[in-house]
């Protein structure tokens, strides 16, 4: 009985990851029309995923601390139901500026959620932190996936459709959540937000979210940037583009890599992973033709990265799941805050091909550090490998 009620909570956590993410990508294909009906630049569109993740991502000093000073299911639900506020509130947004507020409030709900999800599955899978981040990276890359396509479904017959549908399906994940999940019994001590800080004066910790910084700068340009540079298409179109590209993610993420680590040694694997990355972008910006095909295609290296990096955040941490969690995404939030506005200043400017150029060194940089600080990485994960939290 205990068991089917652990597998119905770890259930009920990956719905609602799943719904959370879906939240992120519902956008992707409304930019272009959420642009010329509000009649905002590429820059201030962007302003929809900036205030997003940047609030996301200082939201991560306190959701760690709601999270063992309240528990964890509170914090979860917390969560859910800033996301259904803010949702509802961005679709009846009455122009750009009050939009990208509506959607900072947004991000400090899916922080408070998304820092907690994977840290209540590791809870109730017993610590199986393989297992876990499979569950939670299959919910990731499949509500990454359904998001654009829920968007550019709703999206026909109105922008603010997707929002209010959204909200919808994260009430639902409130209510399943309240039926399902357990608070974990190892249950963590209280921590503080300055705890998060020490963390990120951890060696291992603070190298592999500053590479995962610059990996996500890439990830939130092909998210949120690119969108605008395929002209031509329908706001359906760039769901189902979007859809084909979010399902590679999951597949690369569950599938692919358990049978690549088995070939080839993670660190190694990543190293690679963001090679080919930097020159998806380089192809993206020098050859618009073929756009449309990088970005599906880039599903299956943005996979991989998502599933290792989550794994080495977990791994080579002295500290809590909490902590850990809070302290990676911080940092990795961060690179994805300044990638949209950044992108779109720069498109506006000099061209939509132009941030691809300026994207591809910051991942090569990317894969250049995790070449030279990989030992210190391995270091780490031996040290920490029989950690109890």
């Amino acid at each position: 009985m205990a068991k089917n009620r652990k597998f119905g909570g770890t259930l009920a956590v990956a719905f609602s990851t799943f719904i959370a993410f879906m939240g992120i990508g519902v956008v992707d294909p409304l930019l272009p029309l959420i642009g010329k009906q509000m009649g905002a630049s590429p820059f201030q569109v962007e302003w929809l995923f900036t205030s997003y993740i940047a609030v996301m991502s200082l939201s991560m000093f306190l959701s760690g601390y709601f999270s063992t000073r309240f528990g964890s299911k509170r914090t979860l639900i917390t969560g859910l139901l800033i996301v259904v506020l803010f949702s509802t509130l961005s679709g009846l947004s009455p122009n750009i500026s009050i939009f990208a507020v509506f959607r900072g409030g947004w991000g400090l709900g899916n922080a408070f959620f998304t820092s907690t999800a994977l840290s209540i599955i590791v809870g109730i899978s017993a610590g199986k932190l393989e297992r876990s981040i499979t569950i939670y990276e299959a919910a990731l890359g499949l509500g990454i996936a359904s998001g654009p396509l829920l968007g550019g479904f709703l999206g026909t017959f109105d922008w603010r459709y997707p929002f209010f549908g959204t909200a919808t399906l994260m009430a639902i994940g409130f209510i399943v959540t309240m039926a399902f999940v357990s608070e974990p019994k190892n249950r963590e001590k209280r921590r503080t937000p300055i705890e998060i800080i020490e963390a990120l004066r951890n060696p291992g910790v603070r190298i592999n979210s500053l590479i995962a910084l610059g990996y996500n700068f890439g990830f939130f340009t092909i998210l949120a940037y690119t969108p605008l540079t395929l002209s031509g298409l329908t706001t359906i179109q760039l769901g189902i583009t979007y859809f084909f590209w979010g399902t590679l993610v999951a597949f690369s993420s569950v599938i692919l890599v358990p049978r690549l680590i088995k070939v080839i040694e993670r660190m190694r694997l990543l190293e690679l992973n963001l090679l080919i990355f930097a020159l998806l972008f380089v192809i993206m910006g020098e050859y618009p033709t073929y756009r449309l095909i990088a970005v599906v295609l880039s599903g299956i290296l943005c996979g991989i990265s998502n599933a290792s990096f989550t794994s080495l955040a977990m791994e080579v941490s002295p500290f809590s799941r909490s902590v850990s969690s809070a302290a990676y995404n911080f940092l990795r939030w961060a690179g994805a805050a300044i990638a949209p506005i950044l992108a779109g200043f720069l498109g506006q400017i000099y061209g939509f091909s132009f941030p691809f150029y300026v994207v591809a060194p910051v991942i090569l940089i990317a894969s250049a550090s995790l070449f030279i600080y990989a030992p210190r990485l391995r270091t780490a994960i031996t040290a920490n490998a029989s950690k109890i939290d």
